[in-house]
């Protein structure tokens, strides 16, 4: 079954990172460009999870968790910058 599933899931990961690329270029406001970039490193994850899967490999599952970490810590600051005009108090 994972013969036909990763291909899809990874054809559907591969559309979504385009699409979010796409919003991040294109956004008609910051907002939408920082939404982007956090469905950007979400869309990211997924792949990286998706290739430890297929590849068997643990390795790729604790890449997939830091770059979880770092993108919620980077959304944090972009939308704190947004809202005060100041990262660091």
């Amino acid at each position: 079954m994972l013969e036909w599933v990763l291909p899809v899931a990874f054809a559907l990961v591969a559309a979504a990172l385009g699409l979010s690329f796409w919003r991040l270029i294109r956004g008609p406001s910051l907002p939408d460009r920082i939404l982007a970039l956090d469905t950007l490193y979400v869309n990211a994850i997924a792949a990286l999870v998706l290739l430890g899967i297929q590849l068997d490999s643990a390795l790729y599952f604790e890449a997939a968790l830091l770059i979880a970490l770092m993108g919620f810590v980077g959304t944090v600051a972009f939308c704190k910058y947004l809202l005060r005009g100041d990262i660091i108090e």
